[in-house]
């Protein structure tokens, strides 16, 4: 049976330049569609927070932000139905990552805060980039590439093509005009070949040999069936 490690956030907030903290978490629809996607092909996950967390729904991704009424109910209904698998995460820190076939990143903005500075989280992006094997990071969640940087100012993942939330796209949240720094800039600041799609909100994934990535909510189902359609 494929296996795979999604990694969650476990922060609930974003902290801004002004000091005031955002509430925040995992985004519904990144963390719904690919699980559900997976297990729905006969795959196993694993979900993983640092210091094994609880992680929390953003509930912005339960309202209008994450969609039409009738679809935001649907992420809900199946929130509910993953409440005991939520809440009892394993360790990030603890996870023996080598063991997984999949190792699968959602993002929300939660990674902005806790994984982009988790260094177990660093090693293990850098470790599995090396590996050959899959990686899939989406959204937001590229942001936690950002500790693999070494001390020299230098990251594996530069020179490799990825996607994640654009520019355009961040600054459609008013609250984001006060963000300490905005992911595109970020990741071409490390020196990631990024991608984007020509029109915002709209799916959009990328495929760099072991490396995909998807550059927002929308893109949740055409990452994960990509990786399906991958690995089976």
């Amino acid at each position: 049976m494929t296996s795979v490690l999604m990694v969650l956030t476990s922060a609930r907030v974003w902290t801004l330049t002004d000091g005031t903290q955002h509430p925040t978490g995992f985004w519904a629809e990144e963390l719904v569609v690919p699980y559900t996607t997976f297990t729905e092909a006969g795959w196993d996950v694993t979900i993983a927070t640092p210091g094994a967390k609880v992680p929390v729904v953003d509930e912005l991704s339960l309202g209008i932000a994450g969609g039409l009424p009738t679809s935001t109910r649907r992420l809900r209904a199946r929130l509910e139905a993953l409440q005991a698998v939520l809440e009892h995460p394993a360790d990030l820190h603890d996870v023996d990552a080598h063991a997984f076939d999949l190792v699968f990143y959602p993002g929300g903005h939660g990674p902005m805060e806790d994984l982009a500075h988790d260094q177990t989280s660093g090693r293990l992006l850098t470790e599995r980039l090396a590996s050959g094997r899959p990686l899939a990071l989406l959204c937001h969640a590229p942001a936690a590439v950002l500790a693999t940087v070494d001390d020299a100012g230098h990251s594996p993942f530069a020179g490799r093509r990825m996607t994640g939330l654009s520019n355009r796209e961040e600054l459609l949240n008013s609250f984001a005009r006060k963000a300490p720094w905005l992911l595109e800039d970020k990741l071409k600041e490390i020196g990631v070949d990024y991608s984007k799609g020509l029109v915002p909100l709209r799916p959009h994934v990328v495929v760099d040999a072991n490396l995909y990535s998807g550059q927002n909510p929308q893109s949740s189902h055409k990452l994960a069936r990509a990786l399906v359609d991958a690995l089976s």
